[in-house]
């Protein structure tokens, strides 16, 4: 009989597994809008009035044009040093001569990244400038454009022409400044030059020059472009012949080096791509396509049991290659690019980025090229393709080409008499200039998985290495079934009785032939088959252990119903395990490794009529049997690093506990390895099956949650254009289907076979290509660490009331010609402590006294209750015997601690001593002052985010060891301070962090 993917019996188990099936982007992607559509409305309301003001003004209109010509060089000047100097000096290679980036990111020099990227002073130096830019001197030029040529305009357009080009010229000038910053300087600069010095008469003033010298620019450089890339491809000196036509229109190609540019020309115009044909020097001009994206999306589809039908899972186990079963990696690479892409193109570390360019991140294994689509205010629109893992031998030489290092190259022409420190030898720098591609960074830091990948015959070949896999599948059973809470009601069933009622004397014995000597450990040779008795003497002690966890007060004997159950499901899952091998388990490793891939994926196929009791409650195979066989392979992983520990059953039950709850271990064709990936879980474990292009063999799959580096290269858009139109005319219009034809082969100066191998399938082969995604600023922590978050009503609403608080907080402390302030907080803090004061009085009627206090109506008395012990909180022995007076006391000690723990800003410096799982609610955490704090304060809630060495935050609640108060009792033996960084609650110990002073 077939049992797969076995039903929950319970409804609300159902609705638990649909739950851990949710994805979390839908939800992180509302908020992100949400926020976004806020900020807008808020700061629209803002610069609404603040336009109208200064057009309504004189300001631009008295000082013509002196003003003018003052805010172009200024904004001129400025774009100069942001977008050139700037990423010049951060690049690589600066200026393609010196050897290394003159302002260095920490990370570049380090061998592994264990933590998010240090912000340098330049990055917050450029953010801010580019602030500046953007938001304050772009705005000025357009005011005092729009004012100085508004009147002009109408005067000669007339009033329907005149508003139409004002709206379009000042449109277009504006939406430049967020989607095309790079450029708006060059463009600004010569549309002033032109018209000022050199065509003067032409002018129809700056906003009508600016927007057809755009144009113009954009055009130009979609020329310059295209020009490079030609010069680049057929260079003679670095030929790359694929195939012998190649060869042969290599000199055909010389006579018509003039037509090419005049035809460069006409492509630029049309923005239309420049192919070379069949991959040869010959280019002709394809049909015209939009610049920032291709004509259509072929996203890949994963292949897993969600999208598939049973039969061929079991028949044919569709999606079983490699390139289906890596394509989640990519996709989880595009999760991590979407949360930080935008602000790390915000922050300069992927140097100057425009719509349209397209980068190769490359690193040991995943190799991806990413196609920046579209850029606005605070966003990008961008579009992943990842490439196989096991690439061609042409990709693989590419790869080589970018990752190789050029400052070890000493050569000048044909001698090799080195370079001066710090910058490339001649030959280094010629060649660079010969490249369709430059890198950008090296060390590009991203949260990813170290994906580690072991042969699984190498663990099962000896009769030992599966004696000690059965024997920890049998322990895995026992685990499970003992801290089942459905435990008593398989105990209490008639039909689970039934079976288990056979089974009860001790010399009973099971002698299916499935069962071997060899590599069961309760194997009974004189009985020829296992034994409940062979079995008691091995594993009773486990099972004893196990449940004393469980329940301390009940002893367990040999004839206690829970062994019999123990019993029973070893000798079920050992039987399924010998069915799914075809039962030669202890013949073949090949047979074993294919029965135990088979039960991993969860095909359990009872044959025996001994077996079939399981029926009674399916929940045995599916909470049992199926995540006793996963635990069992990691175990058996373990052992060879725990060889000794997994002997002491206290160290095996921790273990086992501490994967339950920290690992992921399952197939990776269930959705739930997708949604564990995609969620950021830190380690997942898998057994895969590898059948493709004749080898087939078992590996066992293990990720880590880690820090990835990438090598980012910027590729010419017109490059990927050209190869991308050339593959699509060759194969579709000309039928080419040689799959070693000469257009893919390697081209190192082009990365013509990377390049190639991403476009669209079936054009290209990548294993991903995502779908169109949109990174916001909003997601990248360290941007707003430096320019703060968006600016939406939660934030206006709570900077207000923290306003108002410290005003009169401070007013009331200040006062010295009356105390009403203070009375104010003192009965504040009456009210909000009635059990700090319950606990000096030690009387519930003390309570009740302590916290209702008559307000006096006149100012004697006044001065009278709150100015008499003006000089100290205690001043008479009186006072101190009084009931509201003790209340009044407790009150302000509360209120005067509070405070200065609710103002100290603190910086991280050490995050190991973060406490990740405090959150969960266990009766051994912390108690939480508030149930929204402790929700937002662990790793669970964080959805990947960490925290990192250098954040700031503010103090909100401290607990303290051995205090009288649950709610600020610490749960060890160090002071834990809560800080709040943005909407998330940092537990931490007070030796990781750095007192910064008091908030002000």
């Amino acid at each position: 009989m077939l049992v797969k993917d076995l039903i929950c019996s319970s409804q609300k188990e159902d609705e638990v597994d649909e739950k851990d099936l949710e994805d979390p982007l839908p939800e992180k992607l509302k908020q992100c809008v949400s926020e976004r559509l806020q900020s807008d409305l808020l700061i629209s309301l803002i610069i609404l009035v603040i336009v109208f003001a200064v057009h309504l003004s004189t300001a631009f209109s008295s000082l013509q044009p002196v003003v003018s010509d003052i805010i172009y060089y200024m904004a001129g000047g400025l774009g100069f040093i942001i977008h050139y100097i700037i990423p010049q000096l951060r690049k690589e290679m600066p200026w393609l001569c010196c050897s290394h980036p003159v302002l260095n990111s920490r990370e570049r020099n380090f061998f592994e990244v264990t933590a998010l990227p240090m912000i340098m002073w330049f990055e917050k130096m450029y953010v801010w400038m580019r602030f500046f830019e953007r938001n304050v001197m772009y705005p000025v030029v357009f005011l005092c454009a729009l004012t100085s040529s508004t009147p002009t305009i109408m005067c000669k357009f007339g009033k329907y022409v005149g508003p139409f080009l004002i709206i379009m010229c000042s449109l277009k000038l504006l939406r430049f400044a967020f989607s095309q910053t790079s450029k708006q300087y060059l463009i600004m600069t010569f549309t002033v030059f032109f018209f000022k010095y050199d065509y003067r008469d032409a002018s129809e003033t700056f906003l009508i020059d600016y927007f057809f010298i755009s144009i113009v620019f954009v055009k130009f450089c979609d020329l310059l472009l295209k020009m490079k890339f030609i010069l680049t491809y057929i260079a003679p000196w670095q030929i790359t012949w694929g195939s012998a036509f190649h060869a042969f229109a290599q000199p055909f190609s010389v006579p018509h080096s003039a037509m090419l540019f005049l035809q460069a020309g006409v492509s630029a115009f049309f923005s239309t791509p420049l192919n070379p044909f069949l991959g040869s020097a010959i280019f002709i001009t394809s049909y015209a396509r939009p610049v920032k994206f291709w004509e259509k999306d072929y996203n890949t589809k994963r292949v897993d049991h969600s999208n598939t039908r049973l039969s061929s899972q079991l028949e044919r186990n569709p999606g079983a290659d490699d390139n289906n079963l890596n394509s989640i990696f990519y996709e989880h690479l595009t999760r991590s690019l979407q949360h930080s892409l935008c602000g790390d193109l915000m922050m300069g570390r992927w140097g100057n980025t425009e719509q349209g360019d397209c980068f190769i991140m490359a690193s040991d294994y995943l190799n991806a090229l990413v196609h920046v689509i579209e850029m606005g205010n605070g966003l990008v629109t961008f579009q992943l393709r990842g490439l196989e893992f096991r690439g061609t031998y042409c990709q693989q030489r590419e790869v080589e080409a970018i990752t190789e290092g050029v400052e070890d190259n000493e050569g000048f022409c044909c001698c090799e008499p080195g370079h001066l420190p710090h910058f490339l030898s001649l030959n280094a720098a010629f060649n660079q200039r010969g490249l369709a591609w430059e890198v950008v960074v090296t060390k590009y830091v991203l949260d990813g998985y170290s994906i580690s990948d072991n042969n699984a015959a190498s663990m099962v070949q000896s009769y030992e290495t599966r004696k000690i896999l059965i024997s920890f599948y049998i322990k895995s059973i026992i685990y499970y079934t003992v801290r089942s809470p459905r435990l008593q009601d398989w105990l209490e069933g008639e039909t689970i009785l039934e079976a288990l009622q056979a089974t009860t004397e001790d010399n009973h014995v099971d002698v299916d032939p499935i069962f071997s000597y060899y590599i069961d450990e309760d194997y009974d040779s004189k009985l020829k088959g296992v034994s409940r008795n062979k079995f008691c003497s091995v594993y009773l002690k486990w099972i004893k252990n196990c449940y004393e966890r469980r329940d301390k007060e009940q002893i367990i004997i040999k004839t206690s119903p829970v062994v019999s159950l123990c019993y029973c499901l070893s000798l079920l899952g050992r039987r399924a395990l010998g069915t799914a091998a075809h039962n030669t388990i202890s013949t073949s490793a090949d047979l074993f490794l294919f029965g135990l891939h088979a039960l991993f994926k969860g095909d359990f196929r009872i044959t025996s009529p001994h077996d079939e009791w399981v029926f009674a409650d399916m929940e045995l195979l599916r909470r049992v049997v199926a995540p006793a066989i996963r635990m069992a392979l990691k175990l058996h992983q373990d052992c060879f690093m725990y060889t000794d520990e997994y002997e002491d059953e206290s160290f095996l039950y921790t273990a086992i506990s501490n994967y339950e709850s920290n690992l992921v271990i399952s197939h990776e064709a269930d959705p739930q390895w997708r949604n564990a990936v995609l969620s950021n879980t830190p380690s997942l474990l898998a057994l895969r099956h590898v059948f493709d292009e004749g080898t087939d063999e078992y590996k066992v799959i293990m990720l880590n949650k880690k820090f990835l580096t990438f090598r980012v290269v910027k590729v010419n858009r017109e490059c990927v254009r050209g190869l991308w139109a050339g593959q699509q005319q060759e194969l579709i219009f000309l039928r080419n289907r040689n799959p070693e034809r000469g257009s893919i082969q390697n081209a190192k100066q082009a990365l013509r076979n990377m390049i190639n191998s991403s476009c669209d399938q079936p054009i290209g082969y990548p294993i991903y290509v995502s779908p169109l995604t949109t990174s916001y600023s909003s997601t990248h922590n360290q941007l707003a660490s430096i320019i703060g978050g968006e600016f939406i009503l939660a934030n206006v609403k709570s900077f207000f009331q923290n306003v108002w608080k410290r005003l009169r907080r401070r007013c009331g402390a200040s006062c010295a010609g009356s105390s009403s302030g203070f009375q104010e907080e003192m009965a504040y803090s009456i009210g909000c402590s009635h059990v700090g004061a319950a606990s000096a009085l030690g009387t519930a009627g003390s309570i009740k006294e302590a916290t209702v206090i008559g307000t006096p109506t006149n100012q004697q008395d006044i001065a009278l209750q709150t100015l008499g012990n003006r000089g100290s909180l205690i001043s008479t022995t009186s006072s101190l015997g009084k009931p509201s007076a003790l209340a009044a006391f407790a009150g302000v000690l509360t209120e005067m601690n509070s405070k200065e723990t609710f103002n100290q800003k603190v910086r991280i410096m050490d995050p190991s001593l973060v406490f990740m799982n405090i959150n969960l609610g266990r009766r051994i955490d912390v108690q939480w002052p508030c149930e929204e704090w402790r929700l937002n304060g662990g790793s669970n809630a964080w959805q990947g985010w960490l925290p990192a060495k250098g954040m700031v935050g503010i103090v909100v609640h401290k607990w303290i060891p051995c205090h009288r108060e649950t709610v600020k009792r610490s749960h060890v033996d160090k002071v834990i301070l809560l800080v709040q960084i943005g909407d998330k609650h940092v537990p931490i110990a007070d030796s990781g962090v750095m007192d910064l002073g008091a908030e002000v």
